[in-house]
């Protein structure tokens, strides 16, 4: 097996038969989601330090924020401008539901949410990812792509198609902008951005442990 093969094989293996792994086994997962996140975080992360080619800097550098951040707070203003409002028509029972009803959560879910989720979901899917592959997706426009269905893909463990849907346009927003910048930081500010405002407008219901259910 050469270089080329072996990376396929890996990506096969960590990108498609994982999550499908995953949701074979979504009801038994509620708990484990978060742990196995982290797992294969280090394990990308030790497969990228260890690669004497991968520009550590990225990791805490803003690369070329200056070249995103004007297009990423203004898409994010509109972006939660319009989906507050659609979503206040559409859902209005769930409108803004963890703030109103749990406090304390949302001011929990504001400060973890980065650290645990966001931090390991940017490692793996766009920094290893654009890093590890790049020899057999030479194209970014392909790797954008690629990096956005996969990202969908793993959150079949939700089993409902909204989760999906939302992860691949924000894996595509996601992937473009790290193409851009080339840095984890920038990505993980965006990611968190979104996050936390979906979460806090009450689509997250789409995200917790009752959509095993």
């Amino acid at each position: 097996m050469n270089a080329n093969q072996y990376r396929w094989f890996e990506f096969t293996l960590i990108f498609i038969l994982l999550p499908l792994l995953g949701f074979g086994l979504r009801e038994h997962l509620a708990n484990w989601l978060i742990p196995a996140l982290i797992i294969l975080m280090s394990v990308c992360c030790m497969l990228l330090l260890g690669d004497p080619h991968f520009k550590r800097f990225r990791l805490t550098s803003l690369g070329q924020f200056s070249a995103v951040k004007k297009r990423l707070f203004s898409f994010f203003f509109l972006g939660a401008l319009f989906s507050g409002m659609f979503y206040g028509i559409i859902h209005q029972g769930n409108w803004f539901t963890l703030p109103r009803n749990s406090f304390n959560d949302w001011l929990l879910l504001l400060l973890l949410y980065p650290i645990l989720s966001v931090i390991p979901q940017e490692l793996i899917f766009r920094t290893y990812f654009f890093h590890r592959y790049k020899r057999i997706m030479p194209k970014k426009a392909v790797r954008i792509i690629v990096s956005a269905s996969v990202f969908a893909l793993a959150h079949i463990v939700y089993a409902n198609w909204i989760a999906v849907a939302l992860a691949f346009l924000g894996g595509l927003l996601f992937a473009y902008t790290y193409a851009q910048s080339r840095s984890t930081v920038v990505c993980v500010i965006e990611h968190s951005l979104w996050g936390i405002w979906m979460f806090t407008l009450g689509i997250g219901s789409y995200l917790d442990s009752g959509a095993f259910n």
